[in-house]
């Protein structure tokens, strides 16, 4: 799963976003850009609701990768 930002998300939005992952057990890996950052979740992330991650503040879209896509 890819969690973009929106651009020039603040900190404190994408700290948020980084706790709720950890916190449900997923680990990620982050790539700031100029503009926006991209989070990658590492994990099983079938459990993870998109809903619930895209209405999160900073958030501009999740993308879910499924198996068949690698």
């Amino acid at each position: 799963m890819l969690i973009i930002t929106k651009k020039n998300a603040p900190e404190e939005a994408l700290d948020h976003v980084k706790e709720f992952l950890v916190t449900n057990g997923f680990d990620f890996h982050q790539s700031t850009g100029a503009d926006r950052t991209i989070i990658g979740v590492i994990g099983d992330t079938h459990t993870l609701e998109e809903s619930i991650i895209s209405a999160m503040p900073g958030v501009h879209q999740v993308v879910r990768i499924r198996p068949d896509d690698v």
